[in-house]
């Protein structure tokens, strides 16, 4: 909202860059916050209120930042698992935080295999209650399992809502989400980050670590269900007003300097 009230909306926000080489998309702050806002609206079609916990289950695709600020902006709790996280582990991590909504995809791409994510998605929920909706994100389009009156396509109750929606305002302590461990040293714990001084940190530390001018294209190459892309992939960048760039795939794929290959097509500094 700020960088579009100062003008500045048709600045860059965020670039995507998927696994096949032919797929990308460029979102300035005003499309963002338009998206943002319908996603938002999404979430709402599904009853979902200030202080409620959604699990995001997604590959590296743009709903997966869209959907986490839209939780924000209605006083949701983010819970996001790495997407190539097993069915047991997005479970337990439900049950934990009692997450009422799960978004997952249908799929996603990796070393150019398809992997079905709505099947892991499904086991997940299997016999919990607490999940009302499962959202669901078409992103390689293949055929997947559903269960009529909780599943919803993301892609369809997209087209029933505007792209206006008020945020919902909040106090610096409350929570903003909740991030667990990987659960290598034992059972994960779940990390709760408060609004105000998780913003100012991510935006302060952003600035002069990683030393951010204005014009500067920014990629940070960490998936966002890690802390590492959470902070410096989606909130530390756009608060601040950079270009951020996320990439769908593994580094190495379909060649050994993807890396460089996206570095010189963006002009990443």
């Amino acid at each position: 909202d700020k960088h579009v009230e100062a003008g500045n909306g048709d600045q860059v926000a965020l670039i995507w860059q998927g696994e096949p080489l032919e797929e990308s998309k460029t979102y300035t702050f005003s499309e963002l916050l338009s998206e943002v806002n319908k996603a938002a609206n999404v979430l709402k079609n599904l009853c979902v209120k200030k202080g409620d916990r959604i699990t995001m289950y997604l590959p590296m695709i743009p709903e997966l930042a869209i959907i986490m600020l839209a939780c924000v902006r209605i006083g949701a709790i983010h819970s996001i698992v790495f997407g190539g996280f097993s069915a047991d582990s997005v479970k337990d991590r439900i049950i934990d935080c009692e997450g009422k909504v799960l978004v997952t995809a249908d799929g996603y791409y990796r070393s150019g295999k398809t992997i079905p994510q709505k099947k892991g998605a499904d086991t997940a929920v299997e016999g919990l209650d607490m999940v009302e909706k499962v959202l669901v994100v078409k992103r390689v389009g293949i055929d997947v399992p559903w269960t009529e009156g909780r599943d919803v396509w993301y892609h369809e109750e997209y087209e029933k809502v505007d792209d206006k929606c008020d945020p919902e305002w909040l106090n610096a302590e409350d929570p903003l989400f909740i991030l667990y461990t990987s659960g290598s040293t034992g059972k994960p714990k779940g990390v709760l980050h408060t609004i105000g001084g998780y913003m100012v940190y991510t935006t302060h530390s952003f600035k002069y670590i990683f030393d951010w001018h204005e014009g500067d294209v920014y990629w940070c190459t960490a998936d966002i269900g890690w802390i590492t892309g959470h902070s410096y992939i989606v909130y530390g960048p756009l608060s601040i007003g950079a270009a951020s760039l996320m990439f769908e795939s593994a580094p190495n794929y379909p060649y050994p300097d993807r890396c460089w290959q996206i570095v010189e097509k963006y002009g990443v500094n």
